[in-house]
């Protein structure tokens, strides 16, 4: 089996380590036999480049870097992604990428930045006087059929973990939320959403890189990827994560949540 990895403007927005995603799907791939191709999705990207992906990957930028992508990401280009997601191709976006996403941006200096309009979501800059939302961030994935495939495959109600650095607020419209938060600030700090979901598409402000900290959603995606392409079921046998348990009860217990460990 051959999976095609769309790296949304890898130069530009791959400000806080979001790499690390790429990589996670790139060996969790690999380590069951399944061959990687990660394509560039950036402003030399061919249009026909973007029709051949299966899975995209999209992480954080500074606002002048966003506000590139998000005047280059116009046009054909925008309504070939725009496609992509709505025919169900799976996708990770972190940090800057939801704002992408979104009808659009308001920076802390300038003016608003028109999104893509995929998801029906909002992103606010509240200024440079106001605190920016910093810190660990763990949240319980509500979002379906997302959380429902994650709780059959582990057993339990997922709970993700990451790191958030933003300054920006998102707000939400008629779009699912990706979770519930346990503890840090989600979307805004105030209403006690984290992410967002659409199709099979994953919007979140958690980074770390995220996919390293939760492998199951890192298997999940591989999974909806492959069953996409070649239309049939894929069910993955696990692989050893025990570094990764070990370190999410390490973090739980830090976070003070750690009647959740066994959901690490």
């Amino acid at each position: 089996m051959h999976l095609k990895l769309g790296w949304l403007y890898p130069t530009l927005m791959g400000t806080y380590g979001d790499r690390g995603n790429v990589i996670c799907l790139e060996k969790r791939a690999q380590w069951r036999d399944i061959t990687v191709e990660i394509i560039k999705l950036d402003q030399d990207a061919a249009l026909e480049t973007w029709s051949e992906v299966d899975l995209i990957v999209g992480g954080g930028a500074q606002d002048r870097q966003q506000e590139i992508v998000m005047r280059d990401l116009q046009g054909a280009k925008a309504e070939k992604f725009k496609a992509l997601i709505e025919a169900d191709v799976p996708g990770v976006f972190t940090c800057g990428s939801p704002q992408l996403l979104g009808k659009y941006y308001e920076p802390a200096v300038g003016q608003r930045i028109d999104g893509l309009g995929i998801l029906d979501l909002v992103s606010k800059h509240p200024g440079f006087e106001a605190q920016r939302c910093i810190g660990n961030v763990a949240f319980e994935i509500t979002a379906n059929p997302l959380a429902e495939n994650l709780a059959k495959k582990l057993g339990y109600k997922a709970v993700a973990l990451g790191f958030e650095n933003h300054g920006g607020r998102t707000y939400l419209g008629d779009v699912q939320p990706l979770g519930k938060v346990l503890t840090g600030y989600g979307n805004n700090g105030e209403d006690g959403w984290e992410g967002a979901f659409y199709k099979q598409a994953i919007a979140t402000y958690a980074h770390g890189p995220l996919l390293p900290k939760n492998p199951f959603i890192a298997d999940w995606l591989l999974e909806k990827a492959l069953e996409r392409k070649y239309q049939e079921e894929i069910i993955f046998s696990p692989l050893d994560d025990q570094l990764a348990v070990q370190a999410r009860k390490t973090m739980f217990n830090r976070l003070n949540l750690s009647e959740l460990n066994n959901s690490a």
